[in-house]
């Protein structure tokens, strides 16, 4: 993945790579050894973003009490420069992202949170269900916010690594958060590069976007559940999400259909699909709800869907197509109670990927077989894909270390 730095949560695609959306681990993919880091370098570049004019905003006292005695975390810089092992395919991303767990228990906050939602809903026209599923693909409804110390995080990247300027820019935003009292210094942790809260914005994000819902005179996104989803729909507010559309529908393409040149950006209008042979899936005519929408097909020969201005206000979150056909999938399952998970056409494959409760079935299982790859916590990192790489050269198949419906059932099988 690559980061573009045109919105303030864009960068997120980059550096919370699968922390939230795939609710792993942050050292799931650090292989590389943290390397060491020179305190005195760290403490003169310290001392120059003090004087710096990005951090202008920031008093003397307030830079002292939190870096005067600040080590840098040499640990986030493996992180910042990672490559991942594989590339994940979007049914596996969608398979752990989009499972029964945070289904119901999305719709347990949907349901429990519905007052605010619909307040929500009425100030920003950003609907309640897609504001429940950015909670749920970002912490999982606030079960993993991130421990890491943001402070730390961000004064480390901000003088070692690669994209300093944009890091100095986060870590004189996080001092002020501080400073300004709006959220306690314990209480600001998130990711290794800086999100944070229930829906993890970045701190400079914060300040454009956070709202105090909840009348405590207090921003607070980490611990008031309606502060961090007013909050959300303020974003996709101002990302241009319009009242009363929906993010676009799943669609059946005409025999023959050239996919070759699908793209989300280049929007037609509804009786443009028609003419073009499409329907909704279940083969009824296209609605009228969207005004214009373009061609999305994440894999060749699997769903295909027709999405509007609503999708790209999710895809400017965090930009990631399949992150946004997440929020949107998910969103769908909150708003819709006998849903069921999937989409009418299948995906190409016959393999298809696993919901954190099968990943802790095959972690169960590959710690039968003696693999050490600490507890089943669903979460798939180095050492689970270790032992899977192991499994699969014993059953003669290409040892990818990936985590699969045809691996769970063999082990099953032995």
């Amino acid at each position: 993945m690559t980061c573009a730095f045109q919105s303030p949560l864009l960068f997120r695609v980059y550096c919370s790579t699968l922390l939230t959306a795939l609710t792993l681990t942050d050292t799931a993919y650090a292989q590389e050894p943290p390397p060491a880091l020179d305190a005195a370098q760290f403490r003169s570049c310290l001392n120059g973003l003090h004087r710096s004019s990005s951090f202008k905003a920031i008093t003397a006292d307030t830079f002292a009490r939190y870096t005067d005695t600040l080590a840098p975390d040499a640990t986030v810089l493996p992180l910042l420069n990672r490559q991942p092992e594989f590339t994940m395919p979007v049914w596996d991303y969608l398979a752990v992202l989009v499972d029964d767990e945070r289904v119901a228990d999305g719709r347990a906050a949907y349901a429990r949170w519905q007052p605010q939602l619909q307040q929500m809903a009425q100030q920003t026209g950003v609907a309640a269900n897609i504001i429940v599923g950015v909670w749920g693909v970002e912490s999982n409804f606030g079960q993993n916010l991130g421990g890491r110390s943001l402070v730390q995080s961000l004064a480390t990247l901000s003088c070692f690594g690669r994209r300093q300027s944009y890091f100095r820019g986060e870590f004189a935003a996080a001092l002020r958060i501080l400073q300004e009292g709006h959220i306690a210094p314990e209480k600001l942790t998130g990711s290794w590069a800086g999100a944070f809260g229930q829906t993890q914005f970045m701190p400079s994000t914060f300040f454009r976007s956070a709202v105090d819902f909840d009348g405590d005179g207090r921003r607070d996104i980490v611990d008031s559940v309606p502060d961090a989803l007013a909050s959300t729909a303020k974003f996709l507010q101002n990302a241009g999400y319009r009242r009363g559309e929906p993010w676009g529908f799943e669609v059946r393409l005409p025999p023959g259909f050239d996919t070759g040149g699908a793209s989300r950006k280049a929007k037609k209008s509804i009786n443009a699909w028609r003419r073009a042979g499409l329907t909704l899936a279940g083969g009824n005519p296209l609605p009228d709800s969207l005004p214009k929408a373009g061609l999305l097909v994440p894999a060749r020969g699997g769903p295909a869907f027709l999405v509007g201005r609503n999708f790209d206000a999710l895809y400017s979150y965090n930009a990631s197509e399949n992150y946004a056909l997440a929020i949107a999938h998910l969103s769908d399952l909150m708003a819709q109670p006998n849903a069921r998970l999937g989409f009418a056409t299948p995906w190409p494959t016959d393999d298809v990927g696993l919901s954190r409760a099968q990943n802790r079935e095959l972690q169960i299982l590959l710690l039968a077989r003696g693999h050490d790859i600490g507890s089943a916590d669903g979460m798939i990192g180095a050492k689970t894909r270790e032992a899977i790489k192991v499994e699969q050269q014993r059953l003669g198949w290409k040892a990818d270390g990936r985590a699969g419906q045809k691996l769970l059932r063999a082990l099953y099988g032995d």
